[in-house]
């Protein structure tokens, strides 16, 4: 299986790398072209393409900088 990998980018979506598919609540599947190496999907709730992203947390303020919990040191 190919490995999947999912950023956050500060202030923006979700990007999401390798081979997914995304299902709505009524089990339909979402058209995603088979060529592209990623996709965005929206975080700030604003986007006209929800649930991907096309740009509008730029315009509407959106602002998140999460960042991992470094592991405990014992």
């Amino acid at each position: 299986m190919s490995e999947v990998t999912i950023r956050l980018r500060d202030n923006g979506p979700l990007v999401v790398e390798g081979p997914v598919t995304i299902i709505d609540a009524e089990g339909n599947i979402f058209a995603i072209d088979a060529n592209k190496p990623a996709i965005a999907l929206c975080r700030c709730g604003q986007s006209a393409k929800k649930p991907f992203c096309d740009g509008t947390h730029r315009a509407c303020g959106f602002m998140a900088a999460d960042r991992a919990t470094p592991p405990a040191t014992t």
